[in-house]
């Protein structure tokens, strides 16, 4: 699969560390040319459909930084993005404690329209 540049190259991207597994949504690489290593990232894809935005976001970024952890340690050159929907970026990351979250965890984002399954903006 190829988006603007991307190859999804693990659905889910698979992580050991200690002893444990997890997966994180995607893996995708960007090719930049035929003697430089390209980009790589890791996408953890969020629905945000639960009753409490708050509490979603909590285990949210609990998770994203669990795996930014672990991402550090094995795959340092590998970049971390939340994926989340327009809605939810629209509603509570750009509230004042969704703003505050961005900023202090340094969150890489990629939102996306999800009716229209396209990506709306990057951030980081």
């Amino acid at each position: 699969m190829n988006s603007r540049g991307w190859t999804i190259t693990a659905d889910p991207l698979h992580l050991s560390y200690g002893g444990r597994n997890v997966y994180v949504d995607l893996g995708a690489e960007q090719p930049i040319g035929a003697e430089k290593e390209g980009n790589k990232i890791a996408v953890e894809v969020k629905s945000f459909v639960g009753e409490s935005d708050v509490h979603e976001l909590g285990q949210s970024i609990d998770q994203y930084n669990m795996y930014r952890d672990i991402l550090s340690e094995i795959e340092s050159e590998r970049d971390l993005y939340l994926a989340v929907p327009s809605f939810t970026f629209d509603g509570i990351l750009s509230e004042p404690l969704g703003q505050l979250l961005i900023r202090k965890e340094q969150l890489k984002l990629i939102i996306f329209e999800e009716t229209k399954e396209i990506i709306r903006k990057w951030i980081g």
